[in-house]
């Protein structure tokens, strides 16, 4: 579910590698080293030839796929130690005695209760055996949507998603929105390509909607059933979705109207009970992205028997909760979404599971310890500075952008200046004092916590957007930009080596940090977010030439990196990766610019190891996509992930940016050369 329209940088992490001994780096990513690691490189190849290979190779080497991983990079790398982090701080709050319905109380019980495996084991189905026959007994198309609406509040998407966030064309005020949703695997391609891949998954996914309700005591006639039902359901939906590229029209996803009209306009639900239930009957208006979804929807359910419908509300429930049941429920979700869907050879520990379950529970209570015990306070006022720094490399290159006018220049600076940014944590804690943890079972608290986060959402309806609350936790090794707030946000998790180290080498940390903050800022003038004005509104700001001279050069970066091969026959998708695409190209450039500012009245700084300053900047970037990737998981992101793969965050990009071809001395008739007419320069 997209519950913000935002950009994160989510499928990797960004690492400052140091010229310390391979030992170190081998055993500690906080190292403090401050230069280029050279164990990380291969220079059996040279950086003409495939930089992501020499700048990686030696890293990719050392650090083969652990089974419980489907990708193996930097990011998983920093995770790892960080979960280790959060699990001492987690495991002591359960080993001491906490006040009664305290959050620490709340945390060590939760914990508790995902390590005990006797309990759920003991539980079997038991959990959502009360829900299953509800379902069972719906006899009438408005409790059908009631039971749409209950699931949705637990956190369950059968057909759509609701949930409450900034009217796009008003950005200061909240509103319901509806997106579509429903599909089990994911992504329509899965349901609707018929080469042998995609077939030999369809197959395993019905040997697993099977394998759920045998597993929650039907018969294998009744499991047979329930197959047909939910593939049928699942297709359905999946022929009328709109498509990754179709999503990222943000006009297009755009459907602000009155209630009334909306269910004038669709018989989809009985859509005054689904708002009944919802606890959203008296709303005036709703934006109901994907519109034309709705009435489709409506009219294919016609053809659709309630028993069939009932089925596929029945495996959205199974299929949620089974992380959260007896371990025979769970590794039957393991063996289709880990090994089939990503190619991880081994479920992850069971604390590490735990863990993640208590962090999307009680995320900021967590993130408040987190940051009290690992966050120094002098790493935000860096942070702040150099936001600074490449916030000014920005407006400086918006002032020289040849193919740009200058209204168009001046709204853009606008915008620029408009910037909040959020450095390590909120000015202000989430209140958990209405979440109940209890002793019964694992998969009701899970299932109390989705409730108290959707009432959470609720209680925006039709009010003020609070600018102040994060949308990441602060243990979160990430960073994002929402354009309807035109924020940037950098949790704490991030603002540490091997991301940040105010100690390093600057080539290398402007080269890391950086760019992750140049790329940030990008994302508020790519594809998406330049539709944003400086106060968050989806208006066109751009004049009619400005903006096809825009279009012009983010088509041709589509065209790059549609001519990609992933894997086998499978290619690239330059439209669904655009966005991240400008971005990283945006940050690599705005970081560069603010390097040299940095540089402007000193000395150029010498060498280390052998490599300029240019260079290590460069290397410094390369080297936070070192990673190893499973085959299934290629393809899994290729079809699901905005961002292009790691090697192509280096490559695609890198053979775009005039400094690197002076940095390492390209030439004509290198792999990574790309002709001067041919190359793209947005940002």
């Amino acid at each position: 579910m997209k519950v913000k329209i935002m950009f994160p940088l989510v499928a990797a992490g960004f690492m400052v590698l140091a010229g310390c001994g391979n030992k170190a780096q081998e055993t500690d990513t906080q190292s403090t080293c401050k230069s280029v690691n050279l164990a990380n490189l291969d220079t059996t190849v040279t950086a003409g030839e495939d930089f992501y290979q020499y700048a990686c190779g030696g890293w990719m080497k050392e650090h083969p796929l652990k089974p419980e991983f489907s990708r193996y990079g930097v990011f998983e790398q920093l995770m790892e130690m960080n979960r280790e982090q959060l699990r001492a701080l987690v495991e002591e709050l359960k080993a001491a005695p906490q006040q009664e319905g305290s959050v620490a109380q709340k945390i060590g019980m939760l914990y508790e209760l995902a390590l005990d495996s006797v309990k759920t084991n003991e539980e079997g189905f038991e959990p959502v055996k009360e829900e299953l026959l509800a379902i069972r007994n719906l006899g009438t198309k408005a409790e059908f949507s009631k039971m749409v609406a209950n699931l949705h509040k637990e956190g369950i998407t059968p057909f759509f998603a609701l949930y409450v966030g900034a009217d796009e064309k008003n950005s200061s005020m909240n509103i319901v929105q509806l997106y579509q949703a429903g599909l089990g695997m994911g992504d329509r391609d899965y349901y609707l390509q018929n080469d042998e891949t995609f077939s030999k998954i369809r197959e395993a996914y019905k040997a697993y909607i099977s394998r759920l309700f045998v597993l929650a005591g039907h018969s294998p006639e009744q499991a047979e059933a329930a197959v047909a039902a939910v593939m049928n359901v699942e297709n359905g939906i999946a022929k009328i979705s709109f498509s990754r590229e179709e999503l990222r029209d943000s006009q297009k996803n755009y459907n602000k109207m009155s209630c009334a009209d909306f269910i004038k306009s669709n018989d989809a639900l009985d859509w005054n009970a689904y708002f009944a239930a919802m606890g959203l009957d008296s709303i005036p208006e709703l934006d109901a992205k994907q519109f034309a979804y709705y009435k489709k929807l409506g009219d294919f359910l016609k053809k659709v028997s309630l028993d069939d419908q009932k089925y596929y509300l029945a495996f959205n429930l199974l299929s949620a909760a089974a992380p959260y049941l007896s371990d025979n429920f769970v590794n039957a979700s393991f063996d289709f979404y880990g090994k089939t869907m990503s190619g991880k050879q081994m479920l992850e520990e069971r604390w590490k599971r735990a863990l993640s379950t208590v962090n999307g529970s009680l995320g900021e209570a967590v993130g408040q310890m987190y940051v009290s015990k690992y966050f120094p306070a002098s790493s935000k006022e860096k942070m702040l500075t150099l936001v600074g720094n490449l916030q000014k490399a920005l407006g400086e290159r918006i002032n020289t952008l040849e193919w740009m006018g200058d209204s168009t220049k001046l709204k853009a600076q606008e915008k620029l200046a408009a910037f909040t940014v959020k450095i390590g944590y909120p000015d202000k804690w989430r209140d958990y004092s209405g979440l109940e943890i209890k002793d019964d079972s694992y998969w009701a608290n899970v299932r109390r916590s989705n409730i108290f986060d959707m009432a959470y959402q609720l209680a925006d309806v039709d009010k003020p957007v609070d600018k102040s609350r994060w949308h990441m936790n602060p243990q979160t090794v990430n960073a994002y930009y929402n354009p309807t707030t035109n924020e940037i946000c950098f949790p704490a998790a991030i603002l540490q080596p091997p991301f940040f180290n105010p100690d390093a080498d600057d080539a290398v940390n402007y080269g890391a940090i950086g760019v992750v903050i140049g790329h940030e800022m990008t994302h508020g003038f790519d594809d998406q977010g330049r539709n944003y004005d400086k106060d968050g509104n989806l208006i066109d700001w751009w004049t009619a030439e400005d903006a096809v001279r825009f279009t012009e050069r983010a088509d041709k970066l589509v065209d790059q990196y549609d001519q990609i091969i992933v894997i086998d026959t499978l290619h690239a998708n330059g439209r669904f990766t655009l966005g991240e695409n400008i971005a990283d190209h945006g940050g690599l450039l705005v970081a560069h610019q603010a390097y040299l500012n940095s540089l402007k009245g000193k000395e150029t700084p010498a060498p280390i190891d052998g490599f300029t300053n240019e260079q290590r900047f460069f290397l410094g970037y390369a080297t936070l996509w070192g990673q190893n990737i499973r085959p299934e998981e290629i393809r899994r992101r290729t079809k699901i992930d905005p961002h292009s793969l790691g090697k192509w965050r280096v490559n695609a990009a890198l053979r775009n940016i005039a400094p690197f071809y002076a940095a390492f001395d390209i030439k004509e008739g290198d792999p990574m050369f790309m002709a001067p007419v041919d190359r793209v320069v947005i940002w």
